[in-house]
């Protein structure tokens, strides 16, 4: 029988992007590797737990959320997260920043300094410039000053995200342009907490890290993973928890939160993409020691 892996989610490192295995195994995502996995029949994708703790009960649960949580660890883990603004006693300072995912496509959010730029390539931005630093409570403030002066949002919906990066104006300029217009826009606002010390807008892009240049159009995106089913397909690109696989299909794309919860399990290299696929209409969007 198959060495079954189950996987921690994609984190990047200062190498790129990396699979990670319970257990602290490590899978690295070089673009033009073969990336084959699939789940056993019969296999159940069950809840990962929340706050490093493992789920007390082994929740089986949707193989088409992100989260992969049963709704008590969700609640558990939105219950100690800065993202979730349950948290205000952060001694930490945090940086605000502003991340472009594409034309007519930029948020402002914050992460701790401490993180570096670790968070926006989580998300998967393009391009981005450090805002301001302070406590973590001066950062939400001007987080939200933002929001409501500028109206520049939070969150941008990863279909959207998915739906342009093969379209990217081709130059670092270009793609640098908003940010640099709403940086100078945000620093000209009155209100700015007094702890929060600004920055100057210095673009950061994450077209190479992410091998954008030539990226074909994708033609649709895995909606789930499914007992016995098995994606297969080439790494061309990887963006935020995104792999673009070139597969039989075209170029399909790949949460990689999809993966946690499951038990993976090694399949032919030049196998098929046997799970669903959502399709984008109109839109461009030995021992064994791993999977691959």
């Amino acid at each position: 029988m198959a060495q079954a892996w189950r996987c921690s989610g994609l984190r990047w490192s200062a190498d790129g992007p990396e699979l990670v295995w319970d257990g602290g195994r490590r899978s690295a995502l070089n673009r033009g590797k073969r990336v084959a996995f699939g789940v056993a029949e019969g296999g159940v994708r069950t809840c990962v737990g929340a706050r490093r703790h493992p789920c007390p009960r082994r929740a089986a649960v949707s193989g088409r959320g992100t989260g992969a949580r049963c709704e008590e660890c969700a609640r558990l883990d939105r219950a100690h997260s800065v993202a979730a603004d349950t948290i205000a006693d952060d001694p930490r300072p945090y940086h605000v920043y502003l991340a472009w995912f594409g034309p007519g496509m930029t948020k402002v959010g914050i992460t701790a300094v401490e993180r570096g730029s670790a968070r926006l390539l989580e998300q998967g931005a393009v391009c981005f410039s450090w805002l301001g630093a302070g406590p973590l409570m001066a950062a939400r403030r001007t987080e939200e000053l933002l929001r409501a002066a500028l109206g520049v949002p939070d969150r941008i919906p990863y279909a959207d995200k998915r739906a342009v990066r093969s379209s990217l104006p081709a130059s670092e300029a270009e793609r640098a342009a908003e940010v640099a217009e709403l940086h100078a826009r945000a620093v000209a606002l009155t209100g700015w907490p007094e702890s929060l010390a600004p920055e100057p807008c210095r673009p950061v892009d994450h077209a190479g890290v992410f091998g954008l240049a030539g990226l074909p159009p994708a033609v649709g995106a895995v909606g789930e993973l499914v007992a016995g089913g098995a994606v297969s397909g080439e790494l061309v690109a990887a963006a935020g928890p995104d792999l673009h696989l070139r597969t039989e299909r075209g170029v399909v794309v790949v949460d990689a939160r999809l993966l946690t919860g499951w038990e993976l399990v090694a399949v032919e290299a030049d196998g098929e993409l046997t799970v669903p696929v959502v399709e984008f209409r109109g839109r461009e969007g030995g021992v064994q020691d791993g999977l691959f």
